[in-house]
């Protein structure tokens, strides 16, 4: 099983734990990654990132990911919830929960979700910083490297 959500609200870890543990059998591992927006990054202090996506096709690409993993993991339950809109520093942008009966699926099917997430899922960031500054980010070469690993693998 897996869920999918692209929203603008802020979500609760605890809740969507629960919600995994629920919808899953004989869970041995719940493995959870909480991305947040950093403030300092830069030079200059950052007020808050602001991300678009391309509403269906974002989702298709996350279930083609999710897909992905539970071909070369035992996954029982998969979660990604990925934020748009105005996120401040500090603030949670995404979630990605995996459960599994043993803890190395759990870790490395996140870890997957999470690297394709990077590189594959339509959504595009723009940096603003508190001194009025704006830009949009280009994709990092470490995200692509971690990716690729995954094909060596």
């Amino acid at each position: 099983m897996y869920a999918i959500s692209i929203q603008s609200t802020d979500f609760n870890l605890e809740t969507e734990e629960q919600l995994a543990e629920q919808s899953s059998s004989n869970c041995g591992a719940l493995v959870s990654f909480v991305g947040k927006v950093r403030g300092k990054d830069h030079a200059k202090l950052l007020s808050h990132l602001y991300l678009e996506h391309f509403p269906g096709v974002t989702e298709q690409e996350i279930e083609k990911i999710i897909l992905m993993a539970q071909q070369k993991w035992p996954l029982q339950y998969v979660k990604v919830i990925h934020r748009i809109g105005e996120i401040k520093t500090g603030e949670k942008i995404v979630l990605v929960l995996t459960a599994s009966e043993h803890r190395k699926d759990a870790y490395q099917a996140n870890e997957f979700i999470m690297d394709y997430l990077k590189t594959e899922a339509p959504f595009w960031k723009k940096e603003c910083f508190a001194n009025g500054d704006a830009h949009w980010v280009d994709m990092k070469k470490s995200d692509l490297d971690h990716t690729q690993r995954w094909n060596q693998a």
